[in-house]
């Protein structure tokens, strides 16, 4: 029987997903559908293509390390204008009736439309969009991230970039997905040199992570329910103590490995640096998002990509993640 999503969907699904207990898991569906639309989806082939004269390069910062990748295919999003009356203005690129004619995607318990990003900066990197428009909203949306993630363990991890960090389509709920430990931060969080425990109840741990530029949350737990709990918990608590009118400002990565789920949670001051914001010479043309903050920072300009060094690292990072004085206080109101 065609349920509502598949008929909104007409055309645009390629696979179905519905329980992690089907015969196709999704890890393979996820094969299925790239293999497909390398096949027949031209803009994808281009996007792909492109990865292959990506360059990389690492930058020592002394008490830790970042990558910087030159991707000129990622200007648009980098680019991208997100106040709300342009957002208004644009059709949104991640709902259906705007989806390009050859992009396809896997139906996901009839909730999200798993798509190939065709701008990757992962081989492979899928996109993971609400069928329905809605804003981005981590904590409404929380238990299907740890769904997504269980269903694509071991090889993959989900990232999520909150509406004013990085997300292009910041009035469209979507997440992520990256192969494991591509994102450098997915190394450093099980460095049990980094580790620093401030929080262990109810099968939930928390940690954060020391000399590392930024302040990193490290969430994990074997229970999701007291895991989704938690993470609920601390961002009312954050939005009450710095009035938010809408979440906090959050990157977020999220991955199910040896039945325990990891979340790796940025706090964020700002979306941009002021770098971004400087005029002709001046500029460094950077929105740092989940992947940025995480450790793998993408430049979509030549110039930007060979001026890059540990003092703007640096300065980056500490200008738009929050300090760690100020999660602090939420922590001391969590414990």
């Amino acid at each position: 029987m065609e349920t509502s999503a598949q008929t909104l969907l007409s055309g645009k699904t390629l696979l179905l997903f519905k329980s992690s207990n089907q015969p196709s898991g999704l890890i393979e569906q996820c094969r299925i559908l790239l293999d497909q639309q390398m096949q027949q989806w031209p803009q994808l082939v281009e996007g792909i293509n492109a990865m292959k004269s990506v360059q990389v390069r690492d930058i020592d910062c002394g008490e830790y390390l970042v990558k910087v990748q030159w991707n000129p295919q990622r200007i648009v999003s980098t680019s991208a204008v997100t106040d709300p009356n342009a957002i208004r203005a644009r059709k949104c690129f991640l709902c259906v009736e705007n989806l390009p004619e050859f992009q396809k995607g896997i139906l996901y318990r009839d909730e999200f439309l798993i798509l190939c990003n065709p701008a990757p900066v992962f081989n492979p990197h899928f996109t993971i969009s609400a069928i329905h428009h809605k804003i981005q909203e981590f904590s409404a949306s929380l238990d299907t991230i740890l769904e997504i993630a269980k269903d694509l363990h071991p090889e993959f991890t989900v990232f999520y970039n909150g509406p004013e960090c990085g997300a292009s389509a910041p009035d469209h709920l979507h997440y992520q997905v990256s192969p494991r430990r591509s994102i450098p931060v997915e190394i450093d969080a099980v460095d049990m040199h980094r580790r620093r425990r401030f929080y262990y109840k109810n099968h939930v741990a928390g940690f954060t992570l020391t000399n590392y530029g930024r302040t990193v949350l490290v969430i994990e737990s074997s229970n999701k329910d007291q895991l989704a709990q938690f993470i609920r918990m601390m961002l009312t608590i954050w939005k009450g103590l710095y009035a938010f009118h809408v979440e906090p400002k959050i990157n977020v990565l999220c991955s199910y490995q040896e039945e325990i789920w990891r979340i790796i949670l940025f706090p964020r001051s700002k979306h941009r640096p002021e770098v971004f914001f400087k005029k002709d010479a001046d500029q460094i043309l950077t929105s740092p998002a989940a992947v940025d903050i995480g450790g793998l920072m993408v430049l979509p300009r030549e110039n930007d990509f060979l001026r890059m060094d540990a003092t703007l690292v640096k300065s980056i990072y500490e200008e738009v993640t929050m300090e760690q004085g100020m999660v602090n206080k939420i922590l001391e109101s969590i414990l």
